[in-house]
């Protein structure tokens, strides 16, 4: 499978030497080799059908923000619907869902961080029995309103948009962050003590069980199951 990553953001640059970009997390986390676009340069494949599927991630950007690579990334994502499987985290989430109709805003709740854990509504194919998952949040934006055609697969009473999937199979995509380590989290939150309330909280979370493994797997398992 040829899989692109659509780079939208960067971890802050003192925590780069230590964890590397988000790509690389998301190549750990799938035991694969992509190729990746820096969106944000203006960088995206010439045509849709240059990979068979494409991984957007997160981003300290928000899809309603009047920056000059969101409406280019938008209609990538448009032309590549039903042409090529679509995975979103976070920032991804929420542009494919802004992208196919639905609609984000910045949540009156504030900051979702530290490990949240989301009651699985409806299992899909390329996932497991599971009651729930717990995973890694970081974000102040919410998906309030899911596209035509989607539905959820995850939700939980902070996020209930927390995951969608697409009638066609071609499209999944959750607001929280598998690809981030405990480790890169917990240093993540504490290079953002200006901005995260109840910061010590957060971090003090991150020592539970996580279940990152496992949605790694499911996003494995969709990549590679038939169109």
């Amino acid at each position: 499978m040829s899989l692109a990553i659509l780079e939208t953001g960067a971890p802050p640059p003192e925590l780069l030497p230590e964890h590397g970009h988000y790509p690389a997390m998301f190549e750990r986390l799938l035991g694969v080799e992509a190729t990746t676009y820096e969106v944000r340069a203006g960088e995206l494949p010439p045509d849709v059908a240059r990979h068979e599927a494409y991984l957007v991630t997160g981003s300290s950007a928000g899809v309603y923000e009047d920056l000059p690579w969101i409406p280019p990334l938008i209609d990538f994502l448009r032309a590549a619907r039903g042409q090529a499987k679509l995975v979103g985290i976070c920032f991804g989430h929420q542009v494919m869902a802004q992208a196919f109709g639905g609609h984000v805003e910045k949540s009156p709740k504030g900051w979702g961080v530290g490990l949240h854990s989301y009651p699985v509504v409806r299992r899909e194919a390329w996932m497991d029995d599971i009651p729930l998952v717990s995973a890694v949040a970081s974000h102040q934006d919410q998906v309030v309103r899911a596209p035509p055609g989607a539905r959820l697969t995850v939700s939980s009473a902070f996020t209930p948009h927390a995951g969608l999937a697409w009638d066609d199979g071609m499209a999944i995509s959750f607001q929280f962050h598998p690809e981030m380590s405990t480790a890169f989290a917990r240093a993540l939150y504490d290079s953002r003590r200006d901005r995260i309330p109840d910061v010590d909280a957060a971090i003090a979370s991150l020592d539970a069980p996580n279940d990152s493994a496992r949605i790694g797997a499911w996003i494995n398992r969709f990549l590679t199951g038939p169109r």
